[in-house]
């Protein structure tokens, strides 16, 4: 028996009015109720392709025509009655209640309601009576035991080292969408394992996850190399990564496992290029964004069942690095009054428990601008292994990241060698590295709009005169951010 059957039992077993299954795998749940249901329980299940409306199904309970003894009534894919804009939202909502409230008053009731849906929808009335399971995605075992009743069904053999490798790219996918792909890469080649497949299964599970409308898998080749400054943070980044490529032995050893790192500061001074650059830095892992944004639900209970979606996700795919943008978007001003606020304090509670206790290799790389208004747990030791405070680069920063663009788009010797890095970094004082990137385009486009054949160090000065640069803009956010960054002794990236 599986763990989920057992704890789903022991709510049944203890008279739990209302059991809700949240899964996209209807086969799965159908094997999970019929052996949660054993000889000794009745399945009496309703679905939208019932001939009997839902009201007509639950009426004879509602009445006491039908007995509520050793029975379990499943509904399926009811969450649109459930919604309040559902024009029988009251009435089946009200017949729910009744029905719970027999179980839980009445001695010979011993009945419980198995909602089942791949869309969490929890009207406020029924909140307090119902317990909610989500149905697992299968691990490395159960990928691999998948992948060997397929081959073994198309009398295919597989090498250890296919097997492993699909079973590691087939991770974060429910059991459907493994047979799908594995079947999509069947024909495409006529047998399993090896790079095409392994790409193939990529850009299918890249689709998968980005139509969750919560996770984006993000591709990516930047490098550390691709950075200006930061050396700090590049420093304990190269030191965490050595932990993470070597985990098992680190393990062994009584190293912890990585958690994290908090990266905050200034806008377009390198966070998110950071967050990029760690992805390859870690052995070239998968790197997942959560659009904290798409979290907010308009239901109860879906804000929390969306994050712990995303967390499932990326703990099913890790190891993986998930990249946080902009968390103050979500998380600033926790504590103040109003119902956004209770459900954003839920999240924030959700999202610190897990930092705090998680085991599993997501290793997450949060990022953000403001932090004025951010909690203070947020910031203590233990949720991230670090927190790093991005600044303004310095001189010397300043002429590396010139270096950085410029090499990049004009690799001919000849043009590096004309330019004055040292001058530009001298008159760019409080630019940002998008400052600075916008410095170099505007430049090239320039130069090449009037046909000079290489773009002179006075062409960059030409435009340097013409950008505000992001300390002139936000003078006073700048003077805000230094003083947090001072009060809060946050460790400087640079």
């Amino acid at each position: 028996m599986s763990k989920l059957i057992q704890e789903i039992l022991s709510y049944t077993d203890a008279l739990y009015p209302m059991i809700y299954i949240h899964s996209y795998e209807e086969v799965k749940v159908q094997n999970i109720v019929k052996e949660l249901a054993s000889d000794e329980k009745k399945v009496h299940e309703w679905s939208l392709v019932s001939s009997e409306s839902l009201e007509d199904f639950l009426e004879p309970y509602v009445l006491d025509v039908e007995p509520l003894n050793e029975v379990f009534i499943v509904l399926k894919d009811i969450h649109s009655f459930l919604a309040k804009e559902h024009p029988q939202n009251q009435k089946i909502v009200a017949m729910l209640k009744n029905i719970i409230h027999k179980i839980l008053v009445e001695e010979d009731a011993y009945a419980n309601i198995i909602l089942v849906s791949s869309q969490l929808v929890i009207p406020a009335e029924l909140e307090k009576f119902i317990a909610v399971f989500e149905v697992p995605l299968p691990d490395y075992e159960a990928i691999q035991k998948i992948i060997r009743t397929f081959t073994k069904a198309y009398d295919e053999e597989i090498s250890e080292r296919d097997l492993d490798r699909l079973s590691v790219y087939l991770k974060g996918l429910t059991e459907g969408e493994i047979n799908i792909l594995l079947n999509m890469a069947m024909q495409n080649d006529g047998r399993l394992g090896g790079y095409a497949d392994e790409k193939l299964i990529l850009m299918e599970k890249q689709q998968i996850i980005k139509k969750s409308g919560i996770l984006e898998m993000i591709q990516t080749q930047n490098t550390l190399e691709d950075i200006g400054g930061l050396d700090n943070l590049k420093k304990w980044l190269e030191k965490k990564a050595i932990v993470f490529h070597k985990r098992k032995a680190a393990k062994d050893y009584g190293v912890a496992t990585p958690k994290g790192v908090f990266i905050v500061g200034m806008p377009g001074c390198g966070k998110s290029l950071t967050a990029k650059a760690t992805s390859i830095l870690f052995d070239n892992i998968p790197l997942l964004r959560l659009d904290i944004g798409r979290l907010m639900g308009k239901y109860v209970g879906e804000s929390e069942a969306n994050m712990r979606k995303a967390i499932s996700q990326a703990e099913a795919i890790s190891p993986c690095i998930l990249w946080i943008d902009e968390i103050e978007k979500a998380f600033s001003g926790i504590g103040a009054s109003g119902g956004g606020n209770e459900v954003t304090s839920r999240l924030f509670g959700f999202f610190l428990t897990w930092m705090q206790e998680k085991t599993s290799e997501v290793y997450v790389v949060a990022t953000a601008n403001d932090i004025s208004n951010l909690p203070p747990e947020l910031l203590r030791k233990g949720r991230f292994d670090e927190v790093f405070f991005v600044d303004f680069p310095n001189e010397k920063e300043r002429e590396q990241i010139f270096k950085v663009h410029i090499i990049n788009r004009k690799k001919d010797e000849k043009h590096i060698k004309s330019i004055n890095f040292k001058k530009l970094a001298q008159q760019t004082k409080g630019y940002s590295g998008a400052d600075i990137e916008t410095v170099v385009k505007e430049t090239i486009e320039e130069c090449f709009i009037n046909d000079k054949e290489i773009a002179q160090t006075q062409d960059y000065l030409d435009v340097i005169k013409n950008i505000t640069s992001m300390s002139e803009m936000l003078p006073e956010k700048v003077k805000e951010y230094n003083s947090l960054k001072e009060k809060m002794k946050l460790k400087l990236a640079t």
